[in-house]
């Protein structure tokens, strides 16, 4: 049998859904009301508020008390018509289970049109700190858990990629009211029909790589890892995309974000070197993990290499896709155009490159 659900472990705590709706522009009253159910001893006019202003999909409000910011509780909005493309219910079973396998901050409830969650202590990651060899073996390390975690229940997982792309594909719009949005999605933007043969292209043959399917973050760019200085380690926050994919998907998604978002530079792609170093600390920690050994051959390190390239051609159409589907429906301010025509340029551009690259022999 096949699965792509992700099975939450038996024991794992229950999430409470509390039915509370919270405005994203006058958020206090209702983060209140989730507030009094999670720290009923706070004091409503004692609790204090601060938003964050660094997620493109959600808006994320910390709520507390007092000076020091020792019980944070976050409460997370959900941007709107991101249903369409963010499957919440799978999100909130990738917490779960995440949650089961300490990888995760504690989910504490869900509301309508959102969830709260522990806010973890320590830094959030810049293009600059994911570089540092340091700190790159970490993040290896920590991702190579996150595959290795078996949440299918026995079943064989299969990826659910193509689905993903293909329902993407299909919200893609073909025109936008503004008219000089409209111009820039005619003149820079590929056709729908390119499109279309991409996906074709991309699905014959990344899915053929051999990558093996596993529980994937999808979405690692560097806000989303916090490091603790204290504890010497990483954590990966934020599961909307969470779910089962291509291993190679996962690490090639996060190498594409060496790039950063907001000033977005693919001179920063990481180079062979420092990839290659990458991939073997990661194999090293998914063989342990998976209790296969430790020994990792230069044969096995080329085979990731190859793969996780070529599928960083399919994180750029996905994230290309979904910047197309953001620019007609958030309301967030951010130029989802324009990072749109990004992503899709620097497919174009790369696709020859890891075509070109060859499995050892």
């Amino acid at each position: 049998m096949e699965t792509n659900y992700i099975h939450v472990p038996e024991g794992a705590p229950a999430v409470p859904k509390l039915n509370v709706s919270v405005d994203d522009h006058d958020y206090r009253p209702g983060a209140l009301r989730l507030i009094e159910e999670l720290r009923p001893h706070w004091k409503p006019a004692e609790v204090k508020m601060k938003s964050f202003t660094d997620g493109i999909t959600n808006k994320l409000i910390g709520c507390y008390v007092g000076e020091a910011l020792q019980d944070v509780v976050l409460v997370r909005i959900y941007g709107n018509k991101t249903e369409l493309f963010v499957d919440r219910e799978n999100e909130v079973k990738s917490f779960r289970v995440l949650q089961a396998h300490r990888c995760a901050p504690r989910l504490y409830c869900t509301f309508n049109n959102g969830l709260c969650y522990e806010f973890l202590q320590g830094m959030a990651l810049e293009p600059e700190h994911i570089r540092s060899p340091a700190l790159f073996r970490l993040i290896a390390r920590q991702l190579a858990k996150y595959h290795a975690i078996h949440a299918h229940n026995g079943w064989v997982p299969k990826s659910d990629l193509w689905l993903k792309m293909a329902k993407f594909f299909s919200l893609v719009p073909t025109y936008f009211q503004d008219p000089e949005m409209n111009e820039r999605l005619s003149s820079e933007v590929p056709s729908a029909s390119c499109l279309r043969e991409e996906l074709v292209w991309l699905r014959q043959n990344l899915s053929e790589l051999g990558s093996p399917v596993v529980l994937c973050h999808n979405d690692l760019l560097c806000k989303n890892i916090i490091y603790r200085q204290a504890g010497g380690n990483v954590k990966f926050i934020d599961y909307e995309y969470a779910g089962y994919n291509y291993q190679a998907y996962d690490i090639g998604n996060h190498f594409n974000e060496f790039a950063g978002l907001n000033e977005v530079d693919y001179s920063l792609y990481p180079e062979r070197r420092l990839q290659l170093q990458w991939l073997r600390a990661y194999l090293e920690a998914y063989k342990e993990y998976k209790n296969q050994g430790a020994d990792v051959s230069s044969d096995e390190v080329e085979v990731l290499y190859v793969q996780v390239n070529r599928f960083a051609l399919a994180s750029h159409f996905f994230w290309g896709m979904w910047a197309l589907i953001q620019a007609q429906y958030s309301t967030i301010d951010f130029d989802f155009l324009g990072y749109a025509v990004l992503r899709f340029n620097q497919y174009f551009k790369m696709k020859p490159e890891v075509t070109a690259l060859n499995f050892p022999e």
